[in-house]
C-alpha cells in the first residue's frame, strides 16, 4: 500500500529549530516552564497558560511544596477534570534531581484511583481529609464541586486549590466550579492555581468574571517556545481536507499507515457519522489490509498491509467495557511508554484527547468539525510530544465536502468556516509572542533583540526578534497604547482570546471570504471594534481602540508572514526562520509599517488561497452563493460605528469622507454616515 499524500497544502506548516532548551532542566530538576511558574510561586492566584506536554503537573508540585512548608498553607487540593489525569500526579521523587522534597500523596488520597463514582462516599472521603493532617488529595472536577456544596467554601480555608485543565471553567451562571471559584476569590482565603494548555474556550465565554481574571498573576509559556526548545520534533502541520461520500472511502488519502496516528472518529450526532460507530472501525480496518486477529495480551486488532506489515491497532470506541478496559490499561502500561514499536494507531471516539499521553504520536487525525477550539487544540496537544526519531507531527481535520447538489448546504458551510476559524486561531497560538511599539524618535533597540541586517535604524519601523523567548518586538507608525491595567494586560496576554472571538464570528469570516466587494477596514475596524466593545465593556473607548489595534496587527502580520514564507523557497537551514523572515519582509516592503496600512489587510485573503486549493471548485462556488444569499445590508448599528469612524477621518483630515472616493474605505465612511443620518431621521436610535 504506497501512501500518496493529497494534493492540497497544510494550511498552518511551522518550522522550528529543535534547539533542546525547552527539555533542559536546571540545578532543582527543572525545565525552563516549570522554573518560571516556580519564580511566581508566592503568588495566591496563579494562572498557568502553557502547552500539553509542557510539564504543567510537576510545576504544580514545585508550587504546591513550596506553598504547604514556606507559605502556611495547610493542604493543597488538586482537582483534575477527569479520572485518568489523576495520574499525572503520582508520586514523584522530586529531590532525585536535585529539589529539596519529594511528591507525595497518600494512596487512600488520590481519589481518581478509588473505584465508584465521583460523588457520595469520594464527597464523603474529602471531608474527611479537610479534617485530617495529610497534605494532598487528587479528586475530579465533579467530586470537587459536590464537596463545595456539601461542605461550603469556608471549609476550605488556608488551603491551596489546584485546578488543571482550566478551560473546564466558565463564568457562565451554570457552571457550576466557576461560581465556586468566583466564592472562593470573593472570601479571599484560598491560594489558587489555575492550569490550561488553551485559555481560550470554543464557546467564547469567559472563564471568570473581569474582576476576578485581574487578580490572577500570569505564567505563560508559548508553544513557540516549547517546540522551539525540542530536541528532536522541528516542523508541525495542520491541514483540514475535504471527502466526499464516506470519510472511511477517502481515509487513506490523509492516513499513512507508517506514521504513528491517532483517528478520533466523528460524534454519532454529527453529519460525518453513519450511526454506526462499530461498522466505522471496521471500515478502516478493512482499508488497511487483512484482519490477523486480536493480541491475547493488548486486546490490539492486528493488521497485515498489503506490503505485509503487521499494524497493531487500539480500538477504543468498542463499548465492550472488558474489551476496551484491557485496550486502554494496555495503552497506559508505564512498562511499554517508551517502547515505540508498542501500538501503531489509535482510534477513539471521545477518548484520548486532553491528558493522554503517547509520545511516538506522529499524526492526529480528527474525522468531523469540533465545536470547540479547545477541544482541537487538545488533540493537536497529543502529536507535540518530542520523542527520538520524530522529526513532523500533523493535524489533519478531514470534513465533509458540501456536495454540489445539495439542496441546503448550511451545515457543511457552517463546519467548514469553523474548520479555517480553527486553522487561522491555530496560526496565532504556534506563533512567536508579539509586542508592538508605537514608532517615535525617541525609541531604542531593546536588548536580546536581533534587528536583522543593518540593525536597529531610527528612522524606519523596527522589526526585532529574540529568538530565546519567541518574541518579536514591532515599531507601528501612529498605533495607540493601552492607558488602563486591564487594557495593557490584555494586549501582553490575550490577544489569541480576542482573536478567537473574531475569526469565530459567522459574518466576519463569511464577509472575509467570500465577499468580493469587500473594504478590508469593515472588518479590521468595524467588525473587531464591535466584538471588544462587547467582549470588554468596561473598557473606555481609547483602550478598545488599542487592543483592537493591537488584535488586528498580530492577526494581520501573522497572516502576511504566512504568505511570504508560502512563497519563498527556503532550504532547511532558514525553515525555521521562515515566519521570522516574513513579518521582516512585509514591513520592509511597504514604505512604511502603520496601523491604517495593517488596517487594509483582509486577515482572510490567505486562507482563502488555500481554500481555493483544497475544495474542488463545484463546492466552492456552492459556498460562495449559500453566503452570497443571505448577504444583508448596512445595520443601524454598523451605520453609527462607521459615522463615528467618519467623524475621525474629518478631524485628522479637516474634511468629510467622500461619496465619489476613488478610496473604497473613504467611499464606505461616506456611505456609513449617510445611512446614521437616514437612520436618526427614521427614528431608529434611541
Amino acid at each position: 500500500m504506497t501512501f500518496n499524500p493529497p494534493k492540497s497544502v497544510p494550511s498552518v506548516s511551522v518550522s522550528y529549530s529543535s534547539n533542546g532548551s525547552s527539555t533542559k532542566a536546571n540545578e532543582f530538576g527543572m525545565r525552563p516552564m516549570q522554573e518560571r511558574a516556580f519564580e511566581k510561586r508566592g503568588e495566591q492566584y496563579l494562572l498557568i497558560k502553557s502547552p500539553p506536554a509542557s510539564g504543567k503537573s510537576r510545576a504544580l508540585m514545585f508550587i504546591a511544596l513550596d506553598k504547604l512548608t514556606n507559605q502556611g498553607v495547610k493542604q493543597a487540593i488538586i482537582v483534575v477534570p477527569e479520572r485518568s489525569i489523576g495520574s499525572s500526579f503520582h508520586d514523584e521523587p522530586l529531590s532525585k534531581h536535585g529539589f529539596w522534597a519529594d511528591w507525595h500523596v497518600e494512596a487512600k488520597w488520590n481519589l481518581c484511583d478509588a473505584p465508584g463514582n465521583d460523588n457520595g462516599g469520594k464527597v464523603n472521603a474529602l471531608g474527611a481529609f479537610l479534617e485530617s493532617d495529610d497534605k494532598v488529595l487528587v479528586c475530579t472536577h465533579a467530586t470537587f464541586r459536590l464537596a463545595v456544596d456539601k461542605f461550603g467554601v469556608e471549609a476550605f480555608d488556608d488551603r491551596l486549590i489546584a485546578v488543571d485543565e482550566f478551560h473546564h471553567v466558565s463564568a457562565n451562571p451554570d457552571n457550576k466550579l466557576g461560581i465556586h471559584l468566583g466564592e472562593f476569590i470573593t472570601r479571599d482565603r484560598v491560594h489558587i492555581v489555575a492550569m490550561t494548555g488553551s485559555y481560550f474556550r470554543g464557546d467564547a465565554e469567559a472563564v471568570l468574571a473581569p474582576q476576578d481574571e485581574g487578580k490572577f498573576e500570569s505564567v505563560t509559556y508559548t508553544y513557540y517556545e516549547q517546540l522551539n526548545g525540542y530536541q528532536y520534533l522541528k516542523q508541525l502541520d495542520i491541514g483540514y481536507f475535504f471527502y466526499s461520500d464516506s470519510y472511511a472511502d477517502d481515509i487513506l488519502k490523509v492516513l499513512n499507515p507508517g506514521e504513528k496516528t491517532i483517528i478520533h472518529i466523528p460524534n454519532v450526532n454529527s453529519r460525518e457519522s453513519t450511526k454506526d460507530k462499530i461498522k466505522e472501525v471496521e471500515h478502516i480496518l478493512e482499508e488497511l489490509g487483512a484482519w490477523q486477529g486480536t493480541d491475547p495480551a493488548t486486546g490490539f486488532q492486528l493488521i497485515k498491509t498489503p506490503e505485509e506489515q503487521t499494524l497493531r491497532i487500539a480500538d477504543l470506541v468498542d463499548d465492550d467495557p472488558a474489551k476496551r478496559d484491557r485496550v486502554s490499561a494496555a495503552l497506559k502500561d508505564p512498562a511499554q511508554k517508551n517502547n515505540r514499536d508498542h501500538v501503531d494507531i489509535i482510534i477513539a471516539l471521545g477518548m484520548a484527547k486532553e491528558g493522554f499521553d503517547w509520545i511516538w504520536c506522529e499524526h492526529a487525525l480528527t474525522v468531523g468539525y469540533r465545536s470547540s477550539l479547545t477541544e482541537i487544540v487538545q488533540i493537536i496537544g497529543r502529536a507535540t510530544r518530542d520523542a527520538p526519531g520524530k522529526t513532523r507531527a500533523r493535524f489533519s481535520n478531514l470534513i465533509a465536502e458540501p456536495a454540489a447538489a445539495d439542496d441546503i448546504v448550511t451545515e457543511a458551510v457552517n463546519d467548514t468556516l469553523k474548520a479555517i476559524a480553527a486553522s487561522l486561531l491555530m496560526e496565532q497560538v504556534l506563533a512567536p509572542r508579539f509586542e508592538f511599539k508605537p514608532k517615535n524618535p525617541q525609541n531604542e533597540p531593546t536588548p536580546g533583540f536581533d534587528y536583522g541586517e543593518g540593525g536597529y535604524d531610527p528612522n524606519k519601523c523596527n522589526v526585532g526578534f529574540n529568538e530565546e523567548s519567541g518574541k518579536f518586538q514591532i515599531e507601528i507608525k501612529g498605533l495607540a497604547t493601552p492607558k488602563s491595567e486591564e487594557a495593557t494586560r490584555i494586549c501582553q496576554e490575550d490577544l489569541n482570546e480576542v482573536i478567537a472571538a473574531f475569526v469565530q464570528d459567522k459574518t466576519t469570516i463569511e464577509r472575509g471570504l467570500f465577499d468580493e466587494e469587500l473594504v478590508p477596514e469593515e472588518l479590521t475596524q468595524v467588525r473587531m471594534g464591535k466584538i471588544i466593545k462587547d467582549k470588554f465593556p468596561h473598557l473606555d473607548a481609547e483602550d478598545q481602540e488599542a487592543v483592537r489595534q493591537h488584535a488586528v496587527a498580530a492577526l494581520n502580520l501573522t497572516q502576511k508572514a504566512k504568505e511570504v514564507a508560502a512563497g519563498s523557497s527556503l532550504g532547511e537551514e532558514s525553515a525555521n526562520t521562515a515566519f521570522v523572515d516574513g513579518v521582516r519582509k512585509f514591513a520592509m516592503d511597504v514604505r512604511e509599517l502603520d496601523i491604517d496600512l495593517i488596517d487594509r489587510v483582509n486577515p482572510f485573503g490567505e486562507a482563502y488561497a488555500i481554500l481555493a486549493k483544497t475544495m474542488s471548485e463545484d463546492s466552492l462556488k456552492q459556498v460562495a452563493a449559500a453566503i452570497a444569499a443571505k448577504r444583508t445590508s448596512l445595520t443601524p448599528e454598523e451605520a453609527k460605528v462607521i459615522a463615528k469612524r467618519a467623524v475621525e477621518f474629518k478631524r485628522e483630515r479637516g474634511r468629510l469622507p467622500s461619496i465619489s472616493s476613488a478610496d473604497a474605505w473613504e467611499k464606505h465612511l461616506a456611505e456609513g454616515a449617510a445611512a446614521f443620518v437616514r437612520f436618526k431621521d427614521e427614528g431608529r436610535y434611541e
